[in-house]
């Protein structure tokens, strides 16, 4: 399908300007000139409206839309363990993929074209990401120590045998999920950095996110989860590692050699009071740092915008210092940090050649008025609610606010049915 987005107000890599974007089949082949024999199959009039590349919510998962609202101002392991965990026990195959939907309208909704994902159920969740053709990147969670070792080594089998059964979907691609530190034992750890190695695929991992996991780490490894993360063989370039709030400066200098990407998700991490990432201090000392929203049972929303705003405000005031993270510094970190992050340089940027994975915004609402900054106004005045249309692998999946690929008034019928039977409320 070719698109003609004409005559709007793009975020570009050179700079915010006003010009005719032309889409053939899924790349972006031109936002100059009209490429020779392009006939427009779908022409979008960008008059008041601003193209932006797909946010990239670089972890997540996906699922717990349905534990959303049920489980909050608790302290994280009464959370985790006493809350969450419980209820996921009730959770089907079939009610993951609902969820999935709900999560992917949401996200949608709020601009974002791609996403990280760690959960269970990959065959469902697989079936539901391709259906509404978001683009998404699944990793089922990975549990396991010595004392059970044939309960790990089910779980990665599952994991690679639903990668076999999904494999080769252009808009769906999988790591592999060691949990967290305190999850999986150090032999468990080895085990799945060698097999990560093995099937060459990445790692998606929650690390350092409490004080209670630094406390159990040292208790038992006497060393950071940082350093036992570095012993074990899941930190490279092809690591993916969730929060990172508690760090020394000996994990930030690890981190940066290792060539990691930590995802800092700032308001789980608030809400779930764990702390505040130091991602300043990380980004100085050449850390790549992408976003993510975490779950909506951590946060309550899946909104990247919010993520956004957050990161670039929440280090200003802590750090007391108005520059920490501006607004373009902190729009990279969503789109392009974080494509890279999932090992697609052909994302993230409006520019010829890349996969059109994209976003318009109405700048027709009163918080986006006057326009005097678009990067700015993106950063500090959009909500999300701005988002019209989103575009992913060339394919509109909404338009006008409206899903093309999901009935939502079936999906959310399916997820209170879900809430009801496994007594969220």
């Amino acid at each position: 399908m070719n698109i003609l987005i004409r005559d709007i107000l793009a975020l570009l890599p050179e700079g915010v300007e006003t010009c005719s974007v032309y889409i053939c089949d899924d790349k972006i082949a031109s936002t100059t000139t009209e490429p020779e024999g392009f006939k427009p199959d779908k022409t979008i009039e960008g008059n008041g409206k601003m193209l932006i590349p797909g946010l990239v919510n670089a972890h997540t998962h996906a699922s717990m839309t349905v534990l959303r609202n049920c489980a909050d101002d608790l302290l994280f392991n009464d959370w985790l363990f006493g809350r969450i965990m419980p209820l996921e026990e009730k959770l089907t195959a079939e009610d993951c993929y609902w969820a999935m939907k709900l999560a992917v309208m949401e996200m949608l909704r709020c601009g974002t074209t791609a996403f990280v994902d760690m959960y269970y159920f990959m065959d469902a969740l697989a079936e539901a990401t391709c259906e509404t053709g978001i683009r998404a990147v699944l990793s089922r969670g990975l549990i396991g120590s010595s004392e059970d070792k044939a309960a790990g080594d089910a779980r990665i089998k599952e994991a690679l045998d639903s990668i076999t059964n999904w494999k080769g979907r252009d808009t769906l691609s999988f790591m592999f999920a060691p949990h967290a530190p305190y999850t999986c034992d150090e032999g468990f750890q080895r085990e799945i950095a060698q097999e990560a190695k093995r099937q060459n695929l990445a790692i998606n991992t929650h690390l350092a996110e409490s004080l209670a996991e630094i406390e159990t780490i040292r208790e038992k490894y006497h060393c950071t989860p940082v350093e036992l993360y570095e012993q074990t063989g899941l930190l490279s370039e092809n690591t993916l590692a969730a929060h990172c709030v508690h760090l020394t400066d000996n994990d930030i200098k690890i981190l940066a050699r290792t060539g990691i990407c930590v995802v800092t998700n700032p308001v789980s991490n608030l809400k779930l009071a764990n702390g505040i990432a130091p991602v300043p201090k990380m980004l100085k000392a050449g850390v790549k740092v992408a976003l993510g929203t975490d779950g909506a049972a951590s946060n309550n929303t899946l909104n990247m915008f919010r993520e956004l705003a957050m990161l670039t405000l929440i280090h200003k005031g802590v750090n007391h210092d108005a520059t920490a993270i501006s607004a373009h510094e902190g729009l990279m970190i969503a789109t392009k940090n974080g494509a890279l992050a999932i090992g697609r340089s052909d994302l993230g940027e409006i520019t010829p050649g890349n996969t059109a994975d994209l976003a318009i915004l109405s700048l027709d609402h009163p918080n986006m008025q006057p326009i005097n900054n678009p990067v700015s106004a993106l950063a500090y005045s959009a909500n999300g609610s701005e988002v019209e249309t989103v575009i992913v692998n060339g394919c509109i999946l909404m338009e006008n606010k409206e899903f093309l690929t999901i009935d939502a008034e079936k999906v959310i019928s399916e997820v209170t049915k879900i809430c009801e039977r496994i007594g969220t409320k």
